[in-house]
């Protein structure tokens, strides 16, 4: 069997399709069109993708970028040669909402059954079947920032100025920082659709020195010692303490915030039958357990039990009872406004 794999880009996704067809007419392995974030991309070639293609007699072909950018393309395109899309929850009750996506059939994923409840939900409103959930804390070098941080309200120290970054609101979590700001100012944001967590930003503003779109940019701001702290996904934690080994991750007593990552089939897709084989495998307890050591992902097959350092740093356990819920109903709504209001506020 000949095993083909190409890693494209956002930029040369064109000439990968016309490389499909050519595959195709040569009666090669079929393809399959996976639209995913650009995190540790030869780990999930090695752990998730070459496995799945030498069972399965597939050739992966993979599409990279960040999850606003893969979701607006997929969007704005009827037709997309992407058959899977991995992406947070606010994209994907996005999509769904919008009729993207194919309506699961619960008996072609077996694995479904062995997700977490709170993962199932998911499923059932349509947002797609939750591969991993995830969280943000504070990561942080202690002796750089000159004292101790253990909240998210320690961010506004005066001491911090031009010290810290966060997530841009067009980022997974860029929503999530928004609850952290409203509740800062003890504000349900849900009553004022996110005055009050503007008027925290506000006053964060001198503190930030720039808020970041992809967690290598925030890996390269601690090496650089550019910044001594920041809010982050706790997904990218190695990569950032290798890159920065001082640094320590911190989840507020206080509590924190959660986000799913779903995986969903392009209702237009020509494979929706490998395309089910895929996501089952993705939620597999064989797989999950792989990749919550390899990707730090935080499992959603109850089945898998994680101890010692793989359970460490991940929305698992103790840390899964801290986090609360980013109502995506109410945020979607709000985003083209928010999105302004941030730039305006922070982006100048």
């Amino acid at each position: 069997m000949k095993k083909k794999v190409v890693l494209a880009s956002l930029t040369v996704m064109s000439g990968l399709v016309l490389a499909a067809c050519g595959q195709e007419a040569s009666g090669e392995n079929k393809e399959l069109v996976i639209s995913t974030f650009g995190l540790s991309e030869d780990i999930m070639q090695e752990d998730i993708f070459a496995p799945f293609e030498e069972e399965h007699g597939v050739d992966i072909v993979v599409e990279t970028g960040t999850s606003s950018e893969r979701y607006t393309k997929f969007e704005n395109n009827p037709n997309s040669t992407v058959d899977i899309i991995d992406l947070p929850q606010s994209n994907s009750s996005q999509g769904a909402s919008e009729d993207l996506f194919e309506e699961i059939d619960t008996e072609k994923i077996p694995n479904l059954a062995e997700l977490i409840d709170s993962a199932k939900e998911l499923s059932e409103n349509g947002a797609g079947a939750a591969y991993t959930v995830n969280s943000i804390g504070i990561i942080y070098d202690e002796e750089a920032a000159g004292m101790k941080i253990d909240e998210f309200s320690d961010l506004w120290d005066p001491s911090l100025q031009g010290k810290i970054s966060i997530p841009d609101i067009s980022t997974t979590f860029g929503p999530s920082m928004m609850y952290v700001a409203s509740d800062y100012k003890g504000v349900d944001i849900t009553t004022d659709n996110g005055e009050a967590a503007f008027e925290a930003l506000e006053e964060l503003s001198p503190n930030i020195v720039k808020t970041y779109a992809k967690s290598s940019d925030l890996a390269n701001m601690f090496q650089s010692e550019e910044i001594v702290a920041a809010v982050v996904g706790d997904f990218a934690i190695p990569m950032i303490a290798e890159a920065h080994p001082a640094v320590q991750y911190v989840v507020p007593a206080s509590g924190t915030y959660a986000n799913f990552n779903t995986v969903n089939i392009n209702v237009n897709s020509e494979n929706k039958e490998m395309a089910y084989n895929f996501i089952n495998w993705r939620l597999s307890q064989e797989l999950q357990t792989i990749t919550a050591a390899s990707l730090n992902e935080a499992p959603t097959n109850k089945q898998v039990e994680l101890s010692g350092e793989v359970a460490e740093n991940k929305t698992y356990g103790k840390i899964a009872e801290l986090t609360k819920p980013v109502d995506f109903e109410f945020v979607n709504p709000q985003m083209d406004d928010w999105i302004s209001t941030w730039n305006r506020t922070l982006n100048q």
